[in-house]
């Protein structure tokens, strides 16, 4: 990335040239802007910018007001602050404080304006940045022939004591003719960004770039990404969730902000098949439903499409609702993909389920046969399998003539459960439900810490209609979040920040990664914009779909990411676990599985550019996997050549409207 250096602006100046596409990120120096301190704590409080706050001591009055400048920058969200090794302790001591309380990166800088150090030197000036608390290092020497500017090149190379790595963390070129090339040379070795000035006039050092010299020197032809108010689909969790609840109710519910795709028409149709009457007014579905009660039913076949949540929604609340007897259908790439441990979660509420067809191994595939009626009861089951025949579980039981205690051990995708109870409750029903685990961790929502969930079902409920608004969808959001962060800027619509959906996880990781993110009101605005982006740890276990794309991200983010949760992805559309380690390794990115971890060693969008190293393009297969689909698409915004994909009409499962 390129930082644009802006000295003697005026805030309105300043303000007028953040709003360039071009600058990606700005240098503000604090020392040479005439800024009040409310401009000062304005402009790191509102721009979605990333800025660097400067105050050089050596040109401030005091030390005490480069001290006080810093301050406020920081303390309104400066992004990165900057202070020279030379500072005086106390100074240093104060800064690095203040940075770590209000999460803001730490940049110390070493300048040399009469020469390049020895080896040695160079080093002991690298070291004293790290040891006194730099998240980045930044050396700039003045160089007197291109030996200088090799030593600076060669401080990439360095194994420090203390610092895992110098990938994203050092910042290292040369001042004067003889280092012009470094300050984009930088960029190749690892350097998370460079410096230009906004023009030629306004270079503050012998040999630094304009930034209308950097951009195409950088980038080429290649433009940003840009999207603008891009209106996300209905989630097909909630959707498909609160079509089956409405189908089930009596009176007529309303569903607004409803969009299709695959999965919901798959839900609407086997609504339509149990009696359910479906209406559709623009994005919003009336839906008059059958009044469901125990045993009223008797369909001898249901057709769930291609959707393994409806399928496992189903098998429990027909078993409920049913004679005893029928079998369940379906298409695509759901009869490849085994129905993971419902056999014996079935049967610990007196239902066989077993193949309709003859099948070698022994989980249980579509199509399926289900005989016996549920029996409501206490039962333990084992949650490794995922959640959904678990929120099967949780919409059935309420119909049964007794109580119900489910007690779900080692649960994966919790958030999918209690978007299961969330729904629920609009249709009248109620689940209690108990966390057992790490109660420090329960207590931050750290999910991670639960190591089993107890439900507690009152029998004899019935569903009532509802009025029900269906969210705007995360997983979806995460492809145009990931390509934001990486090639531009995203600006998404419908989105709900305080959302019970998993995928919300996406935004946590772009904040890890070092991605701005933000929201612009209370309208369900979220916007992303690119940044320094450096390796994360994330486990996935409770958000899988959120993989593909992930691991895209990774792949530009600087140093060694870790992604765990992989033995969630195998029975999914494809074995996305095998599908995105090939679509990495096609790709020329270094990857591999450790166990349940996928471990992933990026680069800067700007060291691909520059190093020949951007991703391969070529013919990708999606394995009919929805979500391959989109995570291809993100990922060929940098390539070196086009992405042709072999099937890109199974997006259609989740989001037929999907376009970048």
């Amino acid at each position: 990335m390129i930082c644009t250096s802006l000295q003697n602006k005026t805030y309105e100046q300043i303000l007028a040239i953040l709003e360039d596409p071009a600058v990606e990120m700005a240098e503000i120096r604090l020392d040479r802007c005439p800024l009040s301190d409310e401009q000062i704590e304005a402009l790191f409080a509102d721009s979605d910018t990333p800025l660097i706050a400067t105050c050089r001591i050596a040109e401030s009055p005091s030390v005490e007001e480069a001290e006080r400048r810093l301050r406020l920058a920081i303390e309104a969200g400066a992004r990165f602050a900057d202070l020279e090794i030379e500072a005086p302790a106390q100074t240093s001591k104060s800064f690095q404080h203040l940075c770590r309380k209000r999460g803001t990166e730490i940049i110390r800088s070493y300048h040399n304006y009469e020469e390049t150090p020895d080896d040695e030197g160079l080093q002991m000036a690298l070291a004293r940045c790290f040891r006194y608390g730099a998240d980045i290092a930044k050396i700039v020497t003045t160089c007197h022939g291109p030996e200088d500017a090799a030593r600076l090149e060669a401080l990439y190379s360095l194994v420090l004591e203390d610092v895992d790595s110098l990938q994203g963390r050092l910042v290292a070129f040369g001042m004067g003719e003889a280092g012009r090339q470094s300050r984009l040379e930088c960029l190749r070795r690892g350097a998370p960004f460079t410096y230009a000035a906004l023009s030629a006039e306004e270079a503050s050092a012998p040999g630094q770039w304009s930034l209308a010299e950097m951009y195409p020197a950088l980038y080429g032809d290649r433009r940003p990404y840009r999207a603008e108010g891009i209106a996300m689909p209905a989630s097909k969790s909630f959707a498909q969730r609160a079509i089956f609840a409405a189908a089930l109710a009596t009176g007529t519910s309303h569903l607004s902000g409803y969009s299709p795709c695959g999965d919901s028409e798959a839900a609407l149709a086997l609504a339509e098949a149990l009696g359910a009457r479906v209406q559709r007014e623009g994005d919003t579905l009336a839906i008059t439903g059958i009044g469901a009660a125990c045993g009223q039913l008797r369909p001898s076949q249901v057709d769930t499409g291609e959707s393994g949540l409806l399928t496992r929604l189903a098998i429990p609340v027909l078993a409920a609702i049913g004679d005893g007897s029928f079998s369940v259908t379906g298409h695509g790439t759901l009869p490849d993909r085994p129905l993971s441990g419902a056999a014996g979660i079935m049967a610990s509420f007196g239902v066989l389920l077993s193949n309709a067809v003859e099948r070698e191994g022994k989980e249980v595939h579509i199509p399926a046969q289900v005989k016996g009626r549920l029996i409501p009861g206490t039962a333990d089951v084992s949650g490794k399998g995922g959640s959904q025949l678990i929120s099967g579980l949780l919409m059935a039981l309420p119909l049964c003539d007794k109580d119900s205690t489910l007690h779900v051990s080692e649960p994966k995708s919790i958030p999918y459960m209690y978007i299961t109870l969330d729904v629920l409750r609009h249709f009248g029903i109620q689940t209690r439900s108990e966390m057992e685990g790490d109660a420090e961790m329960l207590e931050a929502d750290d999910w991670s810490g639960c190591t089993g969930i107890s439900f507690k079902v009152r029998g004899r409920q019935r569903y009532r209609a509802a009025d029900f608004a269906i969210e705007g969808d995360w997983s979806a959001a995460a492809n145009y979040l990931v390509a934001g962060a990486v090639f531009g800027s995203a600006e998404l619509t419908g989105l709900d920040t305080k959302s019970l959906q998993a995928d919300l996880t996406i935004i946590d990781i772009l904040v890890e990664a070092g991605a701005v993110v933000s929201q612009l009101d209370d309208e369900g605005t979220v916007c992303v914009r690119k940044a320094p982006l450096e390796a994360f740890r994330q486990d996935l276990s409770n958000a899988p779909d959120l993989f593909p794309i992930v691991a895209v991200l990774a792949a530009f983010c600087a140093g060694e990411s870790r992604i765990a949760g992989v033995g969630r992805l195998v029975t999914k559309e494809s074995n996305r676990a095998e599908a995105i380690l090939q679509m990495l390794q096609q790709m020329g990115v270094e990857a591999h599985i450790e166990e349940d971890v996928l471990v992933v060693f990026g680069e800067s969008l700007s060291a691909r550019q520059l190093s020949g190293r951007l991703l391969r393009g070529g013919e990708y297969t999606s394995r009919h996997d929805h979500r391959m689909v989109m995570a291809l698409k993100v990922a060929s915004l940098g390539t070196e050549s086009p992405i042709v994909i072999d099937d890109e009409a199974c997006v259609g499962k989740s989001f037929p409207d999907f376009r970048l």
